[in-house]
């Protein structure tokens, strides 16, 4: 028969749960490195509203970044600074509410670069672009992407853009081996579809790759954020993000991806299921590439410490103007923290 414990042995059993507690808790986040990353081959890719954010960052960045993989998303500047538009024009358009013409946020673009908000579009004529669309996504409808392939095709050379869609897929970061079945919606919207999407998209950004490792052999790091921007939370932005360090790149030069993910993606909703399964770290491991994982946070408007009004409960990237009207140029307050966030990487060990 078991005895009633005493206080004290209660007590020591609770001090030892807390401290067992303690150590299973991730490592705090530490300072982001400099790691003399080499940034004139910077690329960029990501999932519906990263999708989109990858797309601002390289029409904002594209003397810098040198290509874009995309997947779910459409053309830059889409939803013109509107929640409305950019969820009933850009992501479920229809005879009622089409989506807005190339040729009028392909005006708007030229506009930018020639007022200095973006960098020149002449850069894009070097870029290397891939698209892809599930033929089952109804969040992010084909004809967005497709509308998207039409806008690069202003300034990137057709050879350069890969359009895919062909699978049945849902709305999802697509992988060979890893997630929910293929037609699948639902967090962590990462899916098997026995096809490597995060291999095919480096692949065509940077030409031939060596394959990938069996298995990941570098290190996740997580650094904080709230250094890159004077409030992290008033823009939706995680006080924590990460990086995916290979071994190689802790001694020799590396170029750097950034890696976008959706809404309802980041770290506080779906774990480090993005971070460790969209594909991106065994092809970084093998092809010396820093992978760079920026997190965004929900917000449900006014913070208790902040006066700050941002409704974002979905975690998504800026691509609608929560953050501001300028959220699609250089001057985008998520924009520049990642652009902080690149250029600390550049920077000596």
């Amino acid at each position: 028969m078991s005895q009633k414990p005493s206080a004290r042995s209660a007590l020591l059993r609770l001090l030892q749960v807390g401290a067992l507690a303690c150590l299973l808790q991730p490592a705090s986040a530490e300072r982001l490195p400099g790691l003399a990353a080499d940034l004139s081959a910077t690329s960029v890719s990501g999932i519906s509203s990263g999708g989109y954010m990858a797309v601002q960052f390289h029409i904002a960045h594209s003397a810098t970044v040198i290509g874009a993989g995309v997947l779910a998303a459409g053309p830059y500047y889409c939803a013109q600074g509107s929640a409305w538009t950019a969820v009933y024009k850009c992501m479920k358009p229809g005879p009622g509410t089409p989506l807005p013409s190339v040729a009028l946020l392909e005006a708007d673009t030229d506009v930018l670069a020639r007022l200095r908000q973006i960098d020149a579009t002449d850069n894009l004529k070097r870029a290397q672009v891939w698209l892809f669309s599930g033929q089952r996504d109804d969040t992010v409808r084909p004809a967005v992407v497709a509308a998207l392939k039409r806008y690069y095709e202003q300034y990137v050379p057709p050879s350069s853009i890969a359009y895919v869609d062909a699978l049945s897929a849902g709305h999802a970061m697509i992988t060979a081996g890893r997630g929910a079945s293929c037609a699948s919606s639902a967090p962590p919207y990462i899916n098997d579809c026995n096809f490597d999407a995060a291999g095919e998209l480096l692949r065509h950004i940077y030409g031939r790759l060596d394959p990938p490792a069996r298995e990941p052999t570098g290190h996740l790091v997580a650094f904080d954020q709230r250094e890159f921007a004077a409030d992290v939370y008033a823009i939706s932005l995680a006080d924590t993000g990460y990086i995916y360090l290979p071994r190689s790149c802790q001694s020799t030069r590396c170029r750097v991806h950034i890696a976008f993910h959706g809404c309802r993606q980041n770290v506080d909703a779906v774990g480090i299921a993005f971070v460790r399964d969209a594909g991106y770290n065994r092809w970084a491991d093998s092809n010396r590439i820093i992978v760079l994982y920026p997190q965004t946070i929900a917000r449900y408007g006014f913070g208790i410490w902040t006066a700050s009004f941002v409704l974002n409960p979905n975690a998504c990237w800026d691509w609608w103007g929560y953050t501001g009207p300028d959220y699609h140029t250089r001057n985008a307050a998520q924009i520049r923290a990642v652009h902080r966030m690149l250029t600390r990487l550049a920077e000596a060990r």
